[in-house]
């Protein structure tokens, strides 16, 4: 597997945050990649520092947002922003360096919660 710093996917992501009004996302602490290369079934994933690394190395909290190239590229252009979309609400509304998995506290990550986000990029 191989991967490199995307400034693309980057402003895409920025743009979104602002449009769904996802302020407690911080862009200057979300790192985006591109992988390839990569056996996973995913399109794309996020990772975040565990607060023992954070902790020893005196670090803030980063997330970071990886597209697999081979799947992403793939996609129409609505889809990408449906799958970003997706990964961005795995972050804890308090930016606390931990994700919220697909079923927590009664909501879901899914589709129909995707296309309810993604109706407001498209006004």
């Amino acid at each position: 597997m191989k991967c490199f710093g995307d400034t693309e996917i980057h402003r895409r992501i920025c743009k979104i945050i602002s449009q769904i009004g996802f302020d407690h996302c911080d862009p200057t602490h979300i790192f985006c990649v591109r992988s390839y290369g990569t056996k996973t079934r995913a399109i794309a994933r996020i990772w975040s520092l565990p607060l023992i690394w954070r902790q020893c190395l005196r670090l803030p909290v980063y997330y970071v947002i990886e597209v697999i190239t081979e799947k992403f590229d793939a996609l129409p252009e609505e889809d990408k922003d449906r799958v970003l979309i997706h990964e961005l609400l795995h972050i804890p509304t308090h930016f606390s360096g931990g994700l919220v998995p697909h079923y927590c506290f009664g909501k879901k990550i899914d589709n129909k919660r995707v296309d309810e986000l993604y109706k407001l990029i498209n006004k």
